[in-house]
């Protein structure tokens, strides 16, 4: 087949993902199955060869991820459950004072974001944004908004979050420099389209909290979790990942140590110790029994399989794709183009979520077709490249979006209000993740 031939079935095939997805309204993994089938059979793979490709790309994807992804549900729960996010966002109201309390809101979804999903997250933390909002006398919008564009951040940029680490993970990146680095891009993204665009445009919208979350009454300090606890707990994996890049550039990877760093600062081992650490430190210490706790953990775990599928099906998209010819073909048209790597990767990730919709598949069809040519970029960091598709996701979160009917219906804003506030906010963070990730890079000399 000719370049020009294997362009134009990956056209077809990403016209194919969204009419299934979008008009048919399939499953994803069964859309992302269906179009990988569709790309072997169209660039005239064997037969066995397509059943290989997309047998292989499954089990190399979820090889390592489901651990991460499962172990990571199980601190999320444990924090859900223990009233960790409320203790955490009481004491940086304290600190910081009433006046800033849409910067504590921000904050709080973007620590609170790292262990849990971001509806999760908004379920957690609307009760309690609530009673903050009308205790500090804000509207809803100004203290809202920064705590859903922290949450959202975080989803898509940071590992253990599913999409982001089956990014990092396809990219062959550190996991610890992904954390490191998406923390650091995504907070300017995440400050100037949470807080300042807040309270640009927040006195503008009124808003009534639903009566199921007026009547919530909020829970006594003494039955929250304590701070330091709540702090070690959440950042535990990820202090255990950075400290294992941090000691590697350090010391150099021969050193006599590194060894027991690496095996430490490994995501599974990582994680882990923070799901043992949260049975003690939000479980068992706070009166719950090991039927609690297996409860719990069973109700985490439960939904991790519709994650794990679909991550699983885009790794066999992702290896046919390879496999085919199409990923040679795309090194021969962007080697003419020389296109800057993590603009490609931002672009292609913005356009994939305006598409799709959902962040998720949008980030995993994005790796897809960034993996064949980063070859060609010798210098790439593939860790500034996962934070790219992460940032590029954010944007234009619309109605093709789940994400974007959650907040709705939680917030009660109409369609017009969504588009003032929650679209528009994903729209800056975007941009201004960009610019944050392109600062970022020159700094470090990538």
């Amino acid at each position: 087949m000719t370049t020009e031939l294997y362009l134009l079935v990956l056209a077809a095939s990403i016209v194919l993902l969204l009419v299934l997805t979008i008009a048919v309204k399939l499953h994803p993994f069964v859309a992302l199955v269906t179009t990988t089938a569709f790309v072997g059979f169209a660039t005239g793979m064997p037969l066995d060869q397509i059943l290989k490709s997309i047998e292989g790309g499954i089990g190399g994807f979820l090889g390592m991820l489901a651990p991460i992804l499962v172990l990571g549900a199980i601190v999320g729960k444990m924090m859900e459950v223990s009233g960790g996010a409320e203790r955490l966002a009481r004491a940086l109201i304290r600190v910081l004072g009433k006046r800033n309390t849409h910067w504590a809101m921000m904050i709080v979804g973007y620590i609170c974001g790292i262990p849990v999903f971001f509806q999760v997250g908004i379920v957690l933390l609307m009760p309690l944004l609530f009673s903050v909002a009308r205790a500090a006398g804000m509207s809803l919008v100004m203290v809202g908004l920064p705590m859903i564009i922290g949450l959202f951040t975080v989803h898509c940029v940071v590992p253990p979050h599913p999409a982001a680490t089956a990014v990092a993970v396809a990219l062959h990146a550190d996991l610890g420099k992904v954390i490191l680095y998406g923390l650091i891009v995504g907070l300017p993204a995440a400050a100037v389209a949470g807080p300042i665009f807040g309270r640009m445009i927040g006195d503008k919208f009124t808003l009534q909290p639903p009566e199921r979350l007026k009547q919530i009454a909020a829970l006594p300090d003494e039955a929250l979790p304590r701070l330091d606890v709540t702090l070690i707990t959440i950042l535990c994996p990820l202090i255990l990942m950075i400290s294992k890049t941090v000691f590697e550039m350090a010391l150099g990877p021969k050193h006599p140590i590194m060894p027991i760093v690496n095996f430490i600062g490994q995501p599974i081992t990582a994680l882990f110790i923070a799901a043992i650490l949260s049975y003690f430190t939000l479980g068992l210490s706070r009166g719950r029994d090991m039927t609690s706790l297996r409860e719990f953990s069973e109700q985490a775990i439960g939904p991790m399989a519709a994650i794990l599928v679909i991550i699983g099906a885009s790794g066999a998209f992702n290896k046919v794709l390879m496999d085919s010819g199409i990923g040679a073909a795309l090194k021969v048209v962007l080697t003419a183009w020389q296109i800057d790597p993590y603009l490609l990767a931002w672009g292609t990730a913005l356009i994939m979520h305006i598409a799709i919709g959902g962040a998720t598949i949008a980030m995993l069809t994005t790796v897809g077709l960034i993996l064949p040519i980063l070859p060609l970029y010798p210098g790439v960091d593939p860790a500034l490249v996962a934070v790219a598709i992460g940032i590029g996701t954010i944007g234009f979160s619309h109605v093709n979006d789940p994400g974007f009917w959650f907040v709705k219906e939680y917030f009660g804003l109409s369609m017009p209000d969504m588009f003032k506030t929650y679209t528009a906010s994903t729209v800056i963070a975007a941009f201004v993740g960009l610019a944050a990730l392109m600062a970022f890079r020159f700094a470090i000399g990538a």
